[in-house]
């Protein structure tokens, strides 16, 4: 008997890796599918609603507050020297 194929060794391997066993049982099998995709596509219609409600209240949010304040213009500019910097010659 193999080290690998012990039933000590299959356990472990189970347990490390963290995946449980697929039941052995067709029916079953097919019943778990089933209910994993089911619960894929709840979570993705939860996603999509709450997404879109977000969507909406921020629609709502900016078009019901009030326009702000007018952002004041300062009358003082930055003064300042510029120069032009060229590119750096590389060397090939």
């Amino acid at each position: 008997m193999s080290f690998f194929q012990h039933s000590a060794f299959l356990r472990l391997r189970t347990l490390v890796s963290g995946t449980p066993r697929r039941p052995r049982h067709p029916l079953l099998r097919v019943v778990l599918g089933v209910v994993g995709i089911a619960l894929l596509l709840a979570l993705l219609a939860v996603g999509l609603v709450v997404g879109l409600a977000m969507l909406l209240g921020g629609l709502l949010w900016r078009l019901l507050a009030r326009p702000g304040k007018p952002v004041r213009v300062r009358g003082r500019t930055l003064e300042g020297d510029y120069r032009v910097v060229g590119k750096p010659s590389l060397a090939r």
